[in-house]
């Protein structure tokens, strides 16, 4: 995952480092040596993330960590405090500025690369609600989560799991004395049956018995009650590979023991402020979903809601990043409808709309361009990427059993013809993208269909790219 990371250091040598570290890891960098020159650049670059060093001349890290926080245009962007500094007072100021994280020097790369992986994937989310919200002209949005960060925890929902009694007391009680509603969980089974009653903004995840902390979390990744609730890991310096790979796995954050309460409380101020806003976007643009941009029949939004959406994606690409688009169209679809009637045919779309919706990521999205065909836009792909996805959702759809009008019947058989695109940024534009993956889809259509066909765009002069049969390019 890349994205465009903004270092700051007064320090010459220190920002050549780091920029040779990110750059070997695909990362876009921009620097500042000072405070002015940092918040100059967070608000005409944006950046992704914002490492910033503590200890500079005149304004230091934590004012300017402070200001980038307080302004409702880049409140929203992630701040890593890099510092020499160790002492428990200095992190502590630096999450009560608002930082997103604290890593002392020297840093391990492991340590820092995790940490922006986990940044960017949340900040990229939170990027495509925030052109959602501002499609339907809904405002005040940052506004909104400076008044959550100020919150803190109190009320907040969270659920502690550790298979120890005695931590697991501790944790209620560090989290109770903050203002928070904490219940707690034994093990596994309970946790899952307590996911499954009510909603959380937090879950803090101690010892857990049958494969330890890390694999429980994969878990609670997998499934929909738990997929988008922050998670916070406490482990041991002993556990660092685990705890890095912890956060790979989608884990938000985590401490070490001993614990320390203020550390701890300061950590999931930030995780539950986050959860509340991602929270606060979806639900605001769900109000202000304007039917018109939705097709009634599948949910999925329509074609002129799309067009919008991809010239938007599309303009917004930095150097270095790709977007895909996947153009899906029901084989024999026109028989379905004449043998078996519009009923059955109405639910074939519906069918294959809810697995094109469960099966892509939260931030790409999903619409019917009309009659039996669909397109995903999918930031952030390779090419051999967009085959395996597009592999996937045909073999979700080969999986559909659609009971025929007659009883008796063979359950109706659906396949998928697809074509995608890949473009780079600037490489062209919305209509010229969509040409790409219909012509492609096309392709697909007279290889006999159940198949799919890429197109790559690159220097700006399309090129037949991979392609393969969707049922064996796993």
């Amino acid at each position: 995952m890349t994205g465009l990371v903004l270092i700051v250091d007064d320090v010459p040598a220190n920002v050549r480092l780091l920029e040779a570290k990110l750059t070997a890891e695909y990362y876009s960098i921009i620097s500042a040596y000072d405070g002015e020159e940092t918040l100059r650049q967070v608000r005409e670059a944006a950046p992704d993330v914002v490492l910033l060093d503590v200890m500079m001349p005149g304004m230091d890290g934590f004012e300017v960590c402070e200001r980038i926080k307080a302004d409702p245009a880049t409140s929203h962007i992630p701040v890593v405090m890099v510092t020499a500094l160790s002492d428990r007072a200095d992190r502590l100021r630096g999450l009560e500025v608002g930082a997103d994280d604290f890593l002392t020097k020297p840093v391990r790369d492991e340590a820092l690369f995790s940490r922006l992986k986990s940044l960017i994937r949340f900040k990229q989310t939170m990027d495509e609600w925030r052109v959602r919200e501002e499609s339907f002209g809904q405002f005040g949005g940052s506004e909104e989560l400076a008044k959550m960060r100020d919150l803190g925890i109190r009320g907040a929902r969270v659920l502690a799991v550790d298979e120890y009694d005695e931590a697991r007391a501790h944790l209620c009680e560090i989290f109770a004395q903050a203002g928070a509603d904490i219940e707690s969980a034994k093990g596994n089974d309970e946790a899952f049956a307590r996911l499954a009653q009510a909603d959380y903004d937090l879950l803090v995840v101690g010892s857990v018995e049958g494969g330890g902390a890390v694999r429980f979390c994969s878990q609670l990744r997998a499934r929909p009650e738990s997929r988008s609730v922050p998670i916070i890991v406490i482990g041991n310096e002993q556990m660092q590979e685990e705890l890095f790979k912890a956060l790979d796995l989608g884990v938000n954050d985590y401490v070490v023991r001993p614990l320390d309460r203020a550390e701890l409380t300061a950590r999931a101020k930030t995780q539950v402020a986050r959860h509340k806003y991602h929270r606060w976007l979806k639900d605001g643009y769900a109000r202000s979903l304007d039917l018109a941009l939705t097709d009634p029949l599948t949910g999925v939004y329509n074609r002129r809601y799309f067009e919008v959406h991809l010239e938007k994606k599309l303009a917004q690409m930095r150097p270095g990043s790709s977007l895909g688009l996947i153009f899906m169209d029901i084989d024999s679809f026109k028989q379905i409808n004449d043998s078996q009637g519009h009923a059955v045919g109405d639910r074939v779309l519906m069918e294959v709309a809810r697995i094109l919706r469960e099966r892509v990521r939260e931030f790409d999205m999903v619409a019917r361009l009309g009659g039996d065909e669909f397109v995903v836009v999918t930031p952030d792909m390779s090419e051999d990427l967009l085959l395996r996805v597009t592999d996937r959702l045909c073999e979700a759809i080969r999986g559909l059993a659609i009971e025929p009008v007659k009883p008796g019947q063979a359950s109706l058989a659906i396949t998928m013809s697809v074509g995608a695109a890949l473009t780079e940024a600037a490489a062209v534009g919305p209509v010229e993208l969509l040409g790409l993956a219909d012509t492609a889809m096309y392709q697909a259509k007279f290889a006999g269909g159940n198949c799919v066909r890429i197109e790559t765009v690159s220097a700006g002069r399309p090129h037949g790219g991979g392609s393969g049969d969707a049922a064996a390019a796993r």
